[in-house]
């Protein structure tokens, strides 16, 4: 489990436990001859040994499982770090803290660094409080540092990944690939998948908010797959099926060069090509140079560019066009379906039956989880 001796002495000491005003006079104690420090310390001890810490304090425990009250300390990723300044001209520290299991959000008061936003998605140790902030479970640490190389941090248990058997998924966009009738936009997805299964298998589907773990990207890619194959079975006469499947294949894959991934594989940052320019944009442009390149007709190639640059539906959503041809009007809306499902298959994870969630930025709204 290791211990605390590794922090900086330099970091300050923060108080056992709200309510209770004991402090470490570490400072004053190293003075010889300080006979009130050395009974303060002593004091310390004492209290601290009658309010039975050492005891109560949990050990790594799951995210999911901490509850207002414990006493936690352990590994775990720092998922996002905002440095700010108090009302008071005090700095503290707010960001979250994340598992396998989930996401708490952080608090480190009276807290001027080192840590910051440079340090995001790598692993911390924390000793603190969890207390809750408008129905938020919130953790508060009393202490938090980088993890050391010579640690006994479980990577396993910290980050999250994709309930699927990632093989298995994976053969199955390679059969639905070369499952679409149409020469063109087959040789398309064909030639892209080789391009970029690799990252496709391993990296998340977004920075936040849904299938953000390992092996999100092709959980999210292989259930709009089978949407997008069931659906162009349902209306024929309107949708062309290859068209349609070599747009869902593609619409996600520059998500690749969109973010900064973490030593962990997860994504911390959008790149400077993903904050100028975007997946959408990236997509279609490298869309239409594959297109190019196997001489694909211009129109084929325009209008698999117009499925990736309006798969958001809206611009207000990020679209960089209205979806104005039935394909991309049915992409939209898969895209739409799979990531607010998942979204509420996350939230449910964290839910007893017959309770409210709290509200869900992405959903703007409250969740109910039924019986």
């Amino acid at each position: 489990m290791g211990d605390f001796r590794k922090f900086s002495r330099h970091e300050p000491k923060y108080k056992l436990r709200q309510g209770t005003r004991i402090f470490v006079w570490r400072e004053r104690c190293r003075k010889k001859g300080d006979v009130l420090a050395q009974f303060r310390r002593m004091w310390y001890h004492a209290v601290e040994e009658n309010l039975g810490r050492r005891s109560c304090m949990e050990y790594n425990k799951r995210i999911s499982a901490i509850a207002p009250g414990d006493e936690v300390e352990g590994y775990y990723i720092l998922k996002s770090a905002n440095p700010k300044v108090a009302a008071n001209g005090k700095p503290f520290l707010t960001g979250a803290l994340s598992d396998k299991t989930g996401t708490i959000e952080l608090k480190v008061w009276d807290y001027p660094g080192p840590l910051g936003t440079g340090d995001e998605g790598k692993v911390v140790k924390v000793r603190g409080t969890a207390g809750e902030y408008r129905g938020t479970v919130q953790f508060t640490a009393g202490r938090i540092r980088l993890a050391a190389e010579d640690d006994p941090v479980d990577v396993a248990a910290l980050v999250p990944t994709a309930p699927i058997d990632r093989t298995a998924a994976m053969d199955e966009l390679r059969r639905w690939a070369a499952s679409i009738e149409d020469g063109d936009y087959r040789a398309v997805a064909e030639e892209m998948l080789d391009a970029h299964g690799e990252a496709l298998a391993a990296i998340p589907a977004a920075k936040s908010v849904h299938h953000a773990f390992l092996g999100g990207l092709l959980m999210h890619t292989a259930n709009m797959m089978r949407i997008a194959d069931f659906l162009a079975g349902m209306y024929p006469e309107t949708i062309d099926r290859s068209l349609l499947l070599c747009g869902t294949l593609l619409h996600d894959m520059a998500k690749e060069r969109e973010f900064v991934f973490s030593q962990l594989g997860l994504a911390t940052d959008y790149s400077v090509k993903g904050q100028l320019l975007g997946h959408l944009v990236m997509g279609a442009q490298e869309a239409a140079e594959t297109a190019q390149r196997l001489g694909v007709p211009e129109e084929k190639s325009v209008l698999l560019q117009h499925l990736i640059l309006s798969h958001h539906g809206e611009p207000e959503f990020g679209a960089a066009v209205r979806p104005l041809c039935a394909e991309a009007e049915l992409l939209s809306l898969i895209d739409s379906v799979d990531s607010r499902m998942e979204i509420y298959r996350e939230t449910y994870d964290t839910m007893e039956p017959g309770t409210f969630s709290p509200r869900i930025f992405a959903l703007e709204k409250k969740i109910f989880r039924h019986e």
